[in-house]
């Protein structure tokens, strides 16, 4: 991803002036950071909030695609808002899985009154993938259960009165499909977002990088696209 963004970036007329591959990159460049106008952070998930908390000690707004950290997010959110920071956050920027999640939301709140609807979500991405399910997916479940009063969490054990099932497969070099059926027994409805590559994912964070200087806080693609 950082290659991409390097590569979108420099299509798009932005300079990047400095790149953090380790930490002996991090020991000698870390002072320049401030200079910059903004940074665009996909790392590791345990290597992500130390990241962000250099670029608010830095003073500059920082545009995360890492996933798998959220445990820490409110805390995150929390320090970012108190020390006048800027904090652009997603688990996915693609403009299609963005607007996929607005379809999925009003599908959701659509069905609300229709019991015999039962959700099911499959996630497949490539092997090297270490989360599951992806962040993208959890995303996607939390929107159900936000518009839909029947589901109060998602599950990957199967099928539960009140839970989404959630189903992650890895395989090959596939970049990115999430898929939601909605079934009942007479048919069922069924959305379906595909990524072919990662120049999306790239795209989408340099925008929000442009999107967010001059704005203080913490900002997600809803914000940026106005979904």
């Amino acid at each position: 991803m950082g290659r991409e963004v390097e590569k979108i970036a420099i299509e798009h007329g932005h300079l990047i002036a400095l790149t953090f591959n380790d930490e002996n990159d991090w020991k000698e460049k870390a002072g320049q950071l401030k200079d910059c106008d903004v940074a665009i952070e996909f790392s590791m998930p345990e290597m992500v909030v130390e990241n962000i908390h250099k670029c608010f000690e830095a003073g500059i707004p920082v545009v995360v695609g890492t996933t798998g950290w959220y445990d820490q997010f409110h805390q995150i959110s929390d320090q970012c808002i108190s020390s006048s920071n800027t904090l652009f956050y997603a688990t996915n920027f693609s403009i299609g899985v963005n607007i996929f999640s607005d379809i999925n939301r009003r599908l959701a709140s659509l069905l609300e009154d229709y019991p015999m609807y039962l959700p099911a979500m499959v996630e497949i991405h490539h092997i090297q993938k270490l989360d599951a399910p992806s962040g993208t997916a959890i995303s996607l479940a939390k929107d159900i259960i936000t518009a839909n009063s029947r589901f109060t969490k998602f599950t990957t054990e199967g099928a539960q009165a009140d839970g989404i099932p959630v189903q992650s497969v890895r395989e090959g070099n596939v970049t990115g499909t999430h898929t939601i059926t909605w079934k009942s027994d007479i048919d069922q409805i069924t959305i379906t977002h595909e990524a072919f590559n990662r120049r999306g994912f790239a795209l989408g964070a340099v925008m929000a990088a442009s999107w967010v200087l001059n704005r203080k806080g913490v900002f997600t693609m809803k914000d940026m696209l106005n979904l």
